[in-house]
């Protein structure tokens, strides 16, 4: 398939609600877009990079000047294959929000010149997935216990809240009496400190599925040592920014789970070699959500397809976020809490121009 040209776009969407986490609040999200045109046919990708760099260094405007400057130069007008992209890009170090977002838009190109759903493409075995729902920190106690009650009564069958040190141990504490059954994680967003391993190992009589990623992001060390003291298995996201990084998390027992997301690994060919080896080592993996619109959502959706997510991810329904997708049909969930893996070519949802073009902000047409 021979690349002809590239589309940046910058769109901005407002979250139906406020998102908290440890980082901060999020209420209108700024997303890079890009649209790969080959052999007449065009794919879409999403960059996950926030509007700031706190969950990574990667931003809108590093992302946009990665792949106007050096990863579309690499790849303008040659004959590739969407697999084989990631390991052309290779030379680039780091940035792979960047990379994710056009190697993932290459795949959706790909799918649809096959005239194949990218799930197939990818090797996904599942025809439907299992759903989690992701609960930012709350003002009260009586607002998560609403919040979770609504996602419970949408389906929904995992249940994640982000807590920090001060709103951690009491919120679990009343979810886990309110609700005795649902299956409950928490996502620390790096929040906390070997230090703080007493404190954390109060949340092992809740009995969670996982606390996820309690210590900082970049010490995998650290996290080996927490979970020989805790019971509740923890899973590294920020951590695992490629397979080495995964192999080494799992060889010194830092982490029970791996957390997969597209643009934190850098696309689909490198998340499927994640997948593969924790699936070698029996190592359950899930996907992870990046407050996407629905085209970040659609490949989310292709990727956990694949055999080794046996966990509910963070993918959600469109509604649940926004007001308005960008994709027809908006990802919905069924009353099970699964989304159906669609049959069409490429990611299956056909983003909708003329709400994209109301909502952009810049474009760059590169060729």
């Amino acid at each position: 398939m021979r690349l002809r040209q590239v589309t940046l776009r910058e769109i901005q969407l407002r979250l139906l609600s406020p998102f908290e986490t440890s980082f901060g609040t999020s209420d209108l999200r700024r997303i890079l877009l890009v649209e790969v045109e080959a052999h007449g046919v065009t794919g879409w990708g999403e960059s996950t990079a926030g509007e700031n760099p706190f969950y990574s260094y990667e931003t809108v405007e590093t992302a946009w000047l990665i792949l106007r400057d050096y990863l579309w130069p690499m790849l303008r007008g040659r004959e590739i294959a969407a697999a084989d992209v990631g390991d052309l890009l290779a030379g680039v170090r780091g940035h792979p929000m960047a990379k994710s977002a056009l190697e993932t838009a290459i795949w959706d190109a790909e799918a649809h010149e096959k005239g194949v759903a990218l799930a197939r493409l990818l090797g996904g075995m599942r025809q439907e997935i299992p759903c989690g729902v992701s609960i930012g920190i709350q003002p009260t106690t009586a607002q998560l216990i609403a919040k979770v009650e609504e996602a419970l009564e949408s389906g929904y069958q995992r249940i994640k809240i982000k807590i920090k040190p001060g709103l951690d141990i009491e919120p679990v504490r009343a979810l886990r009496e309110t609700f005795p059954r649902v299956r409950l994680m928490v996502d620390a967003n790096s929040a906390y400190r070997l230090e703080d391993a007493p404190l954390l190992k109060q949340l092992d009589p809740f009995h969670l599925m996982m606390i996820e990623q309690p210590l900082g992001w970049d010490d995998i060390y650290s996290h080996a040592e927490l979970q020989r003291r805790l019971e509740t298995p923890i899973c590294l996201d920020e951590s695992i920014v490629s397979l080495p990084h995964a192999r080494a998390a799992i060889e010194i027992g830092a982490c029970g789970i791996i957390n997969i997301k597209l643009g934190r690994v850098g696309g689909h060919t490198a998340a499927r070699r994640v997948h593969d080896l924790c699936q070698s080592r029996a190592v359950p993996v899930w996907c992870g959500g990046m407050l996407e619109s629905g085209i970040g959502r659609a490949h989310n959706i292709a990727m956990s397809s694949l055999a080794n997510f046996s966990l509910p991810g963070d993918v959600s329904a469109s509604k649940r976020y926004w007001a308005e997708d960008i994709i027809e049909p908006e990802v919905e969930v069924s009353k099970q809490g699964t989304i159906r893996v669609p049959s069409r070519p490429g990611i299956g949802y056909a983003p909708r121009r003329e709400r994209i073009e109301k909502l952009t902000k810049r474009q760059e047409r590169l060729a």
